[in-house]
This record gives structure tokens, C-alpha cells and sequence, in this order.
């Protein structure tokens, strides 16, 4: 597939009008671009200099979860493509509980992933709540405390080659990547200026959430919904957010635990902040794009 075919694609089917782009029709259009016979020539194409490379490698990174974060194709606001690579479990901390700025999808292109759907609920796990910004495009991740919540599992999904899923941006969930794993995901227009993000208290946490991903994965057509965050006292809604200096231009919540602004308190454990927000060189963004396209067959 061509470049601007891409594009072109990726326009048509999110949309131009007023309202967010479908979870479903996010989760479709993803879909259709992370097959192989698809996928395969456009990152050739992208890895052979057909692309802005200055650009995509000043905002493709290596995530504080473990994986390196690639991006192919900047649409902003309407839109950003990007391939994750996830190495298997080197992250530092479990994901936490969290949603998005805007509807999102992920398609898994190799490997496998888990995907945990939580909705708040009295007899759930306990956990501490927070708000996420960002402090511009690239900036630093800042938490502010909201209060303490409690989340209930409502399901749990395994996802592999070729599934794929959507999501709406409220949508509480986490993603575990436990071997190497290639995602395809896709950003669409942002519909807040806030992430929400719960911490689960430490004594809950078990040893098998050691690896963590930020929201790649897959499923079916299924998309799953949730309503504004209703704990207890605190309600979360869109008049109590808080606005960003500067357009975002990613919506991954980043290493969810005292980043940037020094250890956060949970559960009685502290957690270093994690490191900077560093860009991939071009070397390692052009041989890891190469990598993808040739174990694709191009």
C-alpha cells in the first residue's frame, strides 16, 4: 500500500465531522491496515525514507512499559498510526487501570496480548484514583491525586494474530504483553484533555501482573464501553478537567506511577519516577521498521 493511500483510508473511514470516530470504525480501518499483505509493503516503503523521518523518530520513543513506540503516520488531530514493539516482559510495573483522551484500536500483527475491561464498582478492588496530563506535545506526564476508588473486573480477553479491537476513550481497561509482540495502534481525534488512571493499592497486585502495556492489543468486533468514572464521592466528569497548554500528539498514558514529578505513595510502597521521554534514534527506528517489514515477507 502506497503512503497517501493510507491517509486517505485512515480519513475516510474516522470521518470529518463534528463527533468522535466510531470505536468500531477505528477498530476496522486498524484492522484492515495491519494485515500482512498491507502492512508489509507500507512500512517498506516507510523504512525505504517514503516518510518524515525527522518527525516520526522525535515522537517515537522507548516506552517506560518496555516496548518502543513507532510512529508511521501523523495525522494530528485527526489521527496518529503507530507500531508497537513489545520485547516481552521488561517493564518496570504492571499497567495501571486507565482510558484514553480519544477512541482508540489495536490490531496484533505477532505475538500475543491480555486485555482486562474494569467499571467501577462498591465491592471492587480498591485502588487510588488520579488525573494524567501532559505538558505539551513530547512534554512531561504529570498525575494529580483525585481520591480513593474501587474498580471491578468485567472481563478478560486473549488476543492474537490477526484480532483486533476498539475502544471508547472512557473505557477502563489494561493490556499485558508477556512475549514479543508487534501491535498496530491507532490514535483518532481527542474528545478530552484528561486520561484517568487508578492505581491499585499494592497488597492487591498479583505476581502475575509483572508485564504491562499501554494499549495495544486486539479484539474482535466487540467494543467495549464504560460510563464517567462513579466512585463514591468523587465524580469525574468534563467539567472538572483540566485543560492542556498545547495539542497533544500521543494518547498513551505513560509509566503511570511518580513520573516526571517525583515518587507517588501507593499502597505504602513508593515507585521511582521513570526516566525521560527520549526519541529513537533513526538507526534503531529504520532497522526496526526494516525488521517488521521482512518477517512480514517484504
Amino acid at each position: 500500500m502506497q503512503v497517501e493511500e493510507a491517509r486517505r483510508l485512515l480519513a475516510e473511514r474516522l470521518g470529518g465531522g463534528p463527533g468522535p470516530p466510531s470505536p468500531e470504525s477505528a477498530r476496522a480501518v486498524t484492522a484492515q491496515l495491519a494485515h500482512p499483505d498491507t502492512l508489509g509493503p507500507l512500512v517498506r516503503r516507510l523504512s525505504a525514507g517514503d516518510l518524515d523521518l525527522a518527525e516520526c523518530t522525535r515522537l517515537s520513543y522507548r516506552h517506560v512499559l518496555g516496548f518502543d513506540k513507532l510512529l508511521l503516520l501523523a495525522g494530528a488531530p485527526r489521527f496518529m498510526l503507530r507500531v508497537h514493539f513489545w520485547h516481552g516482559r521488561t517493564g518496570p510495573v504492571p499497567e495501571d487501570i486507565h482510558n484514553h483522551r480519544c477512541a482508540i484500536a489495536s490490531a496484533v500483527v505477532r505475538g500475543r496480548v491480555r486485555m482486562e475491561c474494569y467499571e467501577p464498582a462498591a465491592d471492587g478492588v480498591p485502588a487510588t484514583a488520579y488525573r494524567e496530563t501532559i505538558d505539551g506535545p513530547g512534554g512531561a506526564w504529570r498525575l494529580r491525586r483525585v481520591g480513593d476508588a474501587r474498580l471491578r473486573l468485567l472481563c478478560t480477553e486473549q488476543y492474537g494474530p490477526g484480532r483486533s479491537y476498539g475502544l471508547a476513550a472512557r473505557t477502563l481497561h489494561r493490556v499485558v504483553s508477556e512475549e514479543p509482540t508487534v501491535t498496530l495502534f491507532l490514535e483518532t481525534a481527542p474528545q478530552r484533555s484528561v486520561t484517568d488512571v487508578y492505581v491499585r493499592n499494592s497488597s492487591h497486585v498479583t505476581s502475575t501482573e509483572a508485564g504491562r502495556s499501554d494499549s495495544a492489543a486486539d479484539g474482535g468486533p466487540a467494543t467495549y464501553r464504560t460510563s464517567a468514572t462513579d466512585i463514591g464521592d468523587d465524580r469525574i466528569t468534563d467539567d472538572d478537567r483540566i485543560t492542556d497548554e498545547e495539542p497533544r500528539t500521543d494518547d498513551e498514558p505513560f509509566g503511570r506511577e511518580g513520573r516526571s514529578g517525583g515518587d507517588i505513595r501507593t499502597g505504602g510502597a513508593e515507585r521511582a519516577g521513570p526516566p525521560p521521554k527520549t526519541p529513537l534514534s533513526p538507526a534503531v527506528y529504520l532497522a526496526e521498521l526494516d525488521a517488521l517489514a521482512r518477517s512480514l515477507g517484504y
